[in-house]
């Protein structure tokens, strides 16, 4: 027991460390080829916070462990806007772009929506299990494909002086040590943190879906958190919404578009209340944001919103 909790331990601090080298290696790459730093964020950068969330559903996809590859996504998505955005906006009040309330937050709704639809086949279709088959995963890949278009296209017509945070270029074999690191920290992190969950789950005779929805999903999201934290502190709060946004996007149409790919995932222990919280949470998000603004007191309100659902699923497993 203490073995796998230090193996979980220890594939957490490995995935964030390797994800740092990976954005900050990309990012660089990125640069010696003369592409802008606000493509370089919302490209590489919102991607690279999203590695943890890939490794960890692309390798439990792979071993079988459907429940902790979607609920690793479904809890990210959920803690994302919940926790992470709750957290920033009571520590500080953010301000929210109009584009992004009515472009992106709606892009984040339609991913929610899209796989609570896609992974009902039982309610939907009548069948005995719902899927997440690769003919969806594509139709998800698609949309990340789509989504991608619009940010190169938003990038496109930025002007240089909104760039913020201007990448640091190292020389290239810094650069490549860095990126072939990181990505090796990923999937060795990714490795130890689910088969880590995966026997803490049997040994304590809890369900693997709840261990994804909770445990693994807080772990994956640090990135995200780290990111947001500093950006509110700095008072960047377009990085801080834009972050956890594109992340629930990428999460949705690219992680789980890839794994349904490589792997159809069996919809098991991921329940409707999973589903409707993450379908919520967004939808709250576009509410509270409607103003431009997500003040303390609405930040506050998703962090109680967390506490809820968090004790939902304590009391269910219990």
């Amino acid at each position: 027991m203490v073995t796998n909790l230090l193996m979980l331990i220890a594939g957490f601090a490995i995935l964030i460390v390797g994800a740092n080298y990976l954005v900050d290696g990309a990012s660089s790459l990125a640069k010696k080829f003369n592409i802008s730093n606000l493509i370089i964020g919302l490209t590489v950068v919102a991607m690279g916070t999203s590695a943890p969330e890939m490794t960890v559903s692309i390798y439990s996809a792979y071993k079988g462990e459907s429940d902790i590859a979607l609920g690793n996504v479904i809890g990210s998505n959920i803690i994302n806007v919940l926790a992470i955005l709750g957290i920033t906006a009571t520590i500080y009040p953010l301000s929210v772009q109009s584009s992004t309330v009515w472009k992106e937050i709606p892009f984040s709704l339609l991913a929610a929506v899209l796989v609570a639809v896609f992974a009902n086949d039982v309610l939907l279709d009548s069948q005995a299990q719902s899927n997440l088959s690769r003919t969806e995963g594509i139709a998800l890949l698609g949309f990340m494909a789509i989504f991608l278009y619009y940010t190169f296209d938003v990038a496109r017509k930025s002007p240089p002086d909104d760039l913020h945070n201007p990448v640091k270029e190292h020389s290239l074999l810094l650069t490549l040590v860095m990126v072939v690191g990181g990505l090796a920290m990923l999937i060795l992190g990714g490795k130890w943190l689910v088969d880590g969950a995966v026997a803490i789950a049997e040994g304590m005779g809890m369900s693997k879906s709840l261990i994804g929805l909770t445990i693994v999903a807080l772990g994956t999201s640090m990135p995200e958190l780290a990111t947001s934290l500093v950006a509110a502190l700095k008072k960047q709060a377009d990085i801080a919404v834009g972050n956890v946004v594109g992340s629930n996007i990428f999460n949705v149409f690219f992680i789980l578009g890839t794994t349904a790919v490589i792997q159809p995932l069996s919809i098991g222990g991921i329940t409707q209340i999973d589903f409707l919280v993450c379908i919520a949470s967004s939808l709250l998000l576009f509410l509270f944001a409607y103003n431009n603004k997500i003040s303390r007191i609405e930040g506050s309100l998703l962090l109680a919103g967390l506490v809820f659902y968090m004790t939902h699923l304590i009391v269910t497993a219990a």
